[in-house]
């Protein structure tokens, strides 16, 4: 090799490394000022997916078909177009139904489904101009908080291959921490979205149940299922928050760290006491850095039983309803398997776990009078106490640890009972109500820990 072909690799090298990181809002910008177009960019995401393909972080990518659109997209803003996403790519979980493209559900049986249709948020960011770059890994059925995929494999922690991602929305963080996408669709029930953002050490956002479209998304609880987004940054997330809902959503951040007048909370009796020594160091950290720049952080109690109806009101929900949400979701999208199938064909730890807690005869499923008791005792009493921190503190924010420890390495014992409440899943409050979450990352502990 000469130093010329030398040279010119290395510049190759360097211009795709330079356009794989840009974020979601920098990137839509490139492509829509003709800076960069979407062909080119599209092209190193590519590149990045095949050099970093063990992370298992797709099931499909159509190159052919995504370049396709990418240069559909560079004639449209040719044409005039200055659609907000236009010609950026994006993941998707697999849990999104998507016209034309393979959606697995993360399951062996469904490896050839092709829908005739898009869920709503994938037909909304589409209409904005993004591409569907691929479908993001995930644990079967969203079920899951490690991200092992028995037929796709364990999505690995772009950070250390020996720990764990989390779940259940693992590609949709693993592809957006490892550039290979500057942000993707994910979904949360009890922590799908922030589990796997705290771990891989980006920003996932949990809308308010309800604020984004949940038609097109394979369910498991109808009461706490939500979609969201993984990205970069809190800008790119605002983003995509208003391509999905149509509203402008907030101000433009002009950079600034003034938080004068910003009143925040946090309950260190309800949030701290389980997590880890360093997490809550870094927490805390966290806390003095706020105050410094402005912002009045105020310590709330809620209550001794909290923690208690967090569990009741999660767990004796989620279960419950996912037999029922399943089957429906099947038989409205015509998606050719039935519960029963499915149930089947499951890995055998999730298999077990479905029969202990999903199907009504299951030793540990959920009486019809103590769902009702978590739906309409439980939750309701959760959110009278968060409303009063919000109402007569007058706070803006609830501030907490998203999970309480740093990534784990994965050992099997992780992903053989998915039955189990792993300690990796989310704190308190995230879990079994309403409000809308965001997960931002601190950054590493130390060089042998992880993310937080």
């Amino acid at each position: 090799m000469d130093d010329t072909t030398a040279t010119s690799r290395h510049i190759a090298s360097q211009e795709t490394t330079d356009l794989t990181s840009l974020g979601l809002a920098a990137a839509a910008a490139a492509v829509r000022n003709g800076d960069i177009t979407s062909e080119a960019y599209t092209t190193a995401l590519l590149q990045r997916a095949r050099a970093l393909a063990e992370l298992n972080a797709f099931i499909t990518i159509d190159e052919a078909a995504v370049l396709a659109t990418a240069r559909d997209a560079d004639k449209a803003r040719a044409a005039g177009s200055a659609a907000l996403l236009l010609g950026v790519p994006l993941g998707v979980k697999d849990s999104y139904l998507t016209k034309g493209l393979p959606t697995s559900l993360g399951l062996d049986g469904l490896a050839h489904f092709v829908p005739r249709e898009d869920a709503d948020a994938v037909r909304a960011i589409k209409g904005a101009g993004a591409l569907v770059f691929g479908k993001n890994n995930l644990v079967e059925m969203s079920y899951g908080l490690t991200g092992h995929n028995a037929r796709y494999g364990q999505v690995k922690n772009p950070h250390a291959r020996d720990r764990v991602s989390g779940g259940s929305s693992s590609g949709s963080a693993a592809s957006v921490a490892a550039g290979i996408v500057p942000a993707s669709l994910g979904g949360d029930t009890v922590g799908s979205i922030r589990v796997p953002a705290s771990l891989v050490g980006v920003v996932g956002f949990k809308p308010t149940t309800g604020r984004w479209p949940r038609s097109g998304v394979a369910p498991i609880s109808h009461t706490l299922d939500t979609t969201g987004a993984f990205a970069r940054s809190v800008e790119d997330c605002i983003l995509v928050d208003q391509v999905v809902t149509g509203e402008q959503t907030a101000e433009p951040f002009d950079g600034g760290s003034d938080l004068k007048g910003a009143r925040l909370a946090f309950a260190p009796r309800q949030f701290l006491d389980l997590v880890d020594s360093e997490v809550e160091a870094r927490f805390r950290e966290v806390v003095r850095l706020l105050k410094n720049a402005g912002a009045e952080v105020v310590e709330i109690d809620l209550g001794d039983d909290f923690n208690a109806l967090i569990q009741t009101a999660t767990w004796g929900i989620f279960a419950h309803e996912t037999m029922g949400a399943i089957s429906e979701f099947l038989r409205l999208h015509d998606i050719p398997t039935t519960f029963e199938a499915i149930y089947e064909g499951l890995k055998p730890q999730l298999r077990q776990a479905w029969g202990h807690i999903v199907l009504p005869g299951g030793a540990g499923a959920t009486s019809a009078d103590a769902y009702q008791t978590a739906l309409n005792v439980s939750r309701p009493e959760i959110r009278r106490r968060l409303n009063k921190a919000f109402v007569t503190q007058g706070v803006l924010a609830i501030l907490q640890p998203t999970t309480p420890c740093t990534a784990p390495i994965r050992f099997p014992t992780l992903r053989s009972d998915p039955a189990r409440k792993p300690r990796i899943t989310t704190s308190a409050t995230g879990r079994s109500t309403t409000p809308s979450r965001i997960c931002i990352p601190r950054g590493r502990m130390t060089p042998s820990r992880f993310w937080r």
